[in-house]
């Protein structure tokens, strides 16, 4: 079973307490039965499942509990966070100095995605200011440099290795020395993995490892392979020092139970999950969120580190012109650069309630960015004149020569330019909607300032926006109303207003 079907098998047990019209003992060992057998369909490990059944049920007594307790609130509760138990040692893992060198040694089996995993996490950190590079120690493999020189560059990141040198603890020390003495801070270092555990590759990591005393040893674990995952981080524990672990392959078809319970095995934290082949699917780990998303509860707190990472509230120029109705042509090119840099969108719609990571396939994600992508390519051949109008739409309409020179500079047919052009017409009849709207831009519940015709009226305009797939997918125009006033009303998951979902109001005031 794989991680989303595993989170809607344990919301439905959990949503079954709400079905009984009495909480007792029977009901209470349905829903634990039901949960047990998804995690174990999961590839969880049986030991950890019978010690978590052993735990919810050492924490709900009937005999004990008091009259008017909400019980179906307790119980959900223990089983949350029973599955934070799961994934979460208690060990903080190792955190990056600004202004030092950071040495980061990569070990894992051949085959777990560990020279992509090193590439991502440099991106990772060079994205956030750090001045991140790789050095490449693996000569078992052939093609490993290359395939590592191949993503560097395309990441735009310095990396070092040889050819001709075969002493892969040669590389490490000469590569990590180099480094050190160029001032990076984040030096990654990747390593040889083989088939199986062996020896060989043991003794060539302690090698590598006493060589450049790494200040972070990570494990990198394929999400794909199952149970196997125990006895793989058991074995590079008792070998060398696993401070922590990347899970790899942690999309829509990876079981990932055993991957996840395994880290019980390392007594290492989980730093970061990567969630596909691309550069950006690659995402922090934080226990309480991914089960979160793993119930389909969303995670407000990283959406609105996304949304800060954009700084946008540089941009109180737009926020002005949103209020006056006014949308040009490049203020829809730098939204478009904004969904850009937030990174895949099914990852920004699992952080929403409601939604699980699937929401989108990847095919029709990775086609809506490629679209997104060439729509910028045509702004890119547009004048500031045309970028800066107040009604872009007009002047080409006007004046047709200005879309075949857009479209030639280009390299699209003219029709493409004109659906471009009809798009911002949406967008900015949707603006001018927007603006119209007096109580939209305070503070507060949205839905207290704004009548419902008017909100209606907004949700009709978006919808029509919006790709028609994407918006099948979402549950057609309830789905749309749902989840705006899901994200309205702040509410959803354990915890109440107190919890998780009370940044909700955080988010939708931040921007005002």
């Amino acid at each position: 079973m794989v991680l989303a079907d595993l989170g809607r098998k344990i919301n439905a047990a959990l949503h079954s307490l709400s079905k009984a019209t009495v909480i007792d003992e029977e009901v209470l060992n349905g829903m634990l039965k039901e949960v047990c057998a998804a995690l174990l369909e999961a590839d969880v490990n049986i030991r950890l499942v019978k010690k978590l059944r052993e735990n919810v049920r050492s924490v709900i007594d009937f005999d004990e509990m008091a009259q008017g307790l909400n019980k179906r609130r307790m119980i959900q509760q223990a089983v949350f966070q029973e599955l934070i138990k799961l994934v979460d040692p208690g060990v903080k893992p190792y955190q990056p100095k600004k202004g030092r060198s950071n040495i980061v040694m990569f070990v894992g089996l051949q085959g777990s995605g560990k020279t992509t995993t090193c590439t991502k996490l440099a991106w990772y950190y060079q994205k956030k200011g750090w001045k991140a590079c790789l050095v490449c120690a693996d000569t078992f493999r052939a093609g490993a440099y290359d395939q590592l020189k191949q993503n560097a560059t395309k990441a735009r990141i310095p990396f070092y290795g040889s050819y001709t040198e075969a002493d892969p603890v040669v590389i490490a020390a000469e590569g990590v020395k180099m480094f050190q003495e160029e001032g990076f801070e984040i030096i990654i270092v990747d390593t040889s993995g083989r088939h199986y555990q062996e020896d060989a590759l043991f003794e060539e990591m302690l090698a590598v490892s006493n060589a450049v005393e790494p200040d972070n040893i990570i494990f990198v674990m394929d999400a794909s392979i199952g149970q196997a995952c125990e006895s793989q981080a058991k074995a590079f524990k008792e070998k060398v020092d696993v401070g922590s672990v990347i899970i790899s392959k942690l999309d829509g078809h990876a079981k990932g139970g055993g991957a996840l319970s395994a880290v019980a095995a390392t007594q290492s934290p989980v730093i970061f999950i990567g969630t596909g082949e691309h550069i950006d699917d690659f995402e922090p780990f934080r226990t309480k969120p991914f089960v979160q998303k793993l119930l389909g509860m969303g995670d407000i707190e990283g959406l609105i580190n996304k949304v800060e990472e954009l700084n946008l509230d540089n941009n109180e120029e737009l926020i002005n012109k949103i209020k006056h109705g006014e949308f040009t042509l490049r203020d829809m090119y730098e939204q478009f650069q904004n969904i850009m840099k937030m990174g895949p969108f099914g990852q920004i719609m699992g952080m929403i309630p409601g939604f699980s990571q699937d929401f989108l396939t990847k095919g029709s994600e990775q086609e809506s960015m490629a679209r997104l992508k060439r729509l910028m390519t045509i702004m890119d051949s547009m004048n500031e004149g045309e970028l800066d109008h107040k009604d872009g739409a007009k002047v080409f309409s006007k004046e047709p020569k200005r879309v075949t020179r857009v479209a030639g500079g280009a390299g699209v047919m003219e029709r493409e330019v004109q659906e471009l052009l009809k798009q911002y017409t949406k967008f900015a009849q949707v603006v001018k909607k927007m603006g119209g709207i007096k109580g939209l831009f305070k503070g507060g519940d949205m839905s207290k300032n704004v009548n419902p015709l008017q909100m209606n009226q907004l949700n009709q305009q978006m919808a029509k926006m919006m790709d028609p797939n994407v918006l099948r997918q979402m549950g057609g125009m309830n789905g749309l109303q749902s989840m705006m006033r899901q994200l309205q009303s702040g509410s959803g998951g354990p915890g109440g207003p107190g919890g998780p979902m009370g940044n909700l109001d955080k988010l939708m005031n931040m921007k005002r």
